[in-house]
């Protein structure tokens, strides 16, 4: 997975402190953001660099979230990352059952990056 963001510094700090993330490696550019940064979560790799201010990275017409699957016994998980990442987010469901799971948060962090986490 890798996202692009403006405030990858903040960014990076962020989803370590949600998902207990570690930092596996750290590339910084000349300006301090980071070129390219990558965090363990949970044994899968999340990479977070810097939004190009000049060049536009969406894709139009497309929705791209990134799905994390915890697994059951695993809702103290789900409960931090939300309360960590809810602060200016767009909420599109609180942590609460769903058809596929009996815990499932949906969301778009301040950073834009949009999130559905489960177990």
């Amino acid at each position: 997975m890798q996202v692009y963001v403006r405030g990858s510094n903040e960014a990076v700090e962020l989803y370590r402190r949600a998902f207990d993330a570690s930092l596996v490696a750290n590339y910084p550019n000349p300006d301090g953001t980071l070129c390219h940064a990558e965090l363990d979560v949970h044994g899968q790799i999340l990479a977070v660099s810097e939004a190009d201010k000049n060049e536009v990275k969406a894709v139009t017409g497309n929705t791209m979230q990134f799905c994390l699957h915890f697994g059951e016994g695993k809702e103290d998980v789900i409960g931090k990352a939300f309360d960590a990442l809810k602060d200016g987010a767009k909420i599109y469901q609180p942590p609460s059952p769903c058809p596929f799971s009996p815990l499932m948060a949906a969301f778009i962090d301040k950073f834009g990056v949009s999130w559905c986490i489960f177990v």
